[in-house]
């Protein structure tokens, strides 16, 4: 069978809501995991998700192109519900028989995981539902702002169910393999190192990379890690997307003004300490100037050549 999986949201100006928790990082995490366990049961899957979009109206219309030009079997859109702090549980829309009966399973193996049930509800208001030519469900999974379901939540878990709910097997996610997808060679792997060096994306473990040459799991959860800061969907493997993202940022053009965003932005912030949205915003720049004042450099907010000497080098 064949899935088109959605991300929501993850496409600036298209972000998602904020809680205790960001919805743009829990439906990447959620959605990666979903992608590689249907693989894993021996389906096929393709992420939904646009690499950029104008507006919010074309992000969602990108998205239903995507599934409708690949012919998917079943879409499914992923998102997280924010209200007001004290809303909490789990929801499914769809518009046909076909959806709402797969929205019902993969609900029904959702409120195991101890969630509240608020029922498989239409969808005929929904874009993404109404603009897609096969069978489609949008999933809220739970509510990001209420403390009761944030201590439910588990990627993993919350991966887990929906695949059960979509096949009615259960399957483990494989292990990531590192890749550049344009140059397979084992320089392109150092290079990714010293690159990652460059850039102060550690491993999980906090520790900079061994420039050894050699794929493996420090590697990975730093490839995985600077993905996620970039706004690229975090596979740990080094994709075109990725090597762009890293050579934009290398390249230490200067930035300045509201008119800056993506992923050199939002490396930005999180160097700086902002919140990672990809729009050089009052508070970005307010951040920026604080870390100039830091280093002994003026502090006007415009990211040039001496700033990026104190950030990368």
């Amino acid at each position: 069978m064949k899935f088109g999986i959605d991300m929501g949201h993850n496409c600036p100006p298209d972000t998602g809501a904020s809680g205790i928790k960001f919805e743009d990082n829990l439906t990447v995490e959620v959605g990666t995991k979903v992608i590689a366990k249907l693989k894993s049961l021996g389906h096929e899957a393709i992420s939904c998700n646009p690499s950029s979009a104008s507006t919010v109206s074309q992000s969602l219309g990108r998205r239903c192109d995507i599934a409708n030009r690949n012919k998917v079997d079943l879409y499914v859109s992923i998102h997280f519900n924010a209200f007001n702090g004290q809303a909490n549980g789990t929801e499914i829309f769809a518009i046909s028989d076909a959806g709402k009966k797969t929205a019902k399973s993969v609900l029904d193996e959702i409120i195991k995981l101890g969630f509240f049930n608020r029922g498989v509800k239409s969808g005929s208001h929904l874009y993404v539902l109404r603009n897609t030519n096969m069978s489609a469900i949008l999933i809220e999974c739970c509510f990001i702002d209420s403390a009761k379901d944030m201590q439910l939540y588990d990627g993993e878990a919350m991966a887990s169910a929906i695949v059960k709910g979509l096949t009615g097997k259960v399957a483990s996610a494989p292990v990531n393999i590192i890749k550049d997808e344009e140059d397979n060679t084992d320089t392109s792997i150092l290079k990714l190192q010293k690159a990652l060096n460059q850039l102060k994306i550690t491993d999980k473990n906090g520790k900079p990379l061994d420039e050894d040459n050699s794929i493996g799991p420090a590697t990975a959860s730093a490839v995985e890690k600077f993905q996620k800061i970039a706004g690229i969907i975090p596979t740990g493997m080094a994709s075109k997307a990725t090597w762009d993202a890293i050579n934009q940022i290398l390249s230490k053009r200067v930035v300045a003004g509201t008119k800056a965003t993506g992923a050199i932005v939002r490396y930005l912030q999180y160097r700086v300490g902002a919140v990672p949205d990809g729009i050089y915003g009052p508070q970005t720049q307010g951040a920026i100037k604080k870390f100039q004042q830091q280093n002994g450099l003026t502090a006007d907010g415009i990211v040039g050549a001496m700033t990026w000497q104190k950030l990368i080098g």
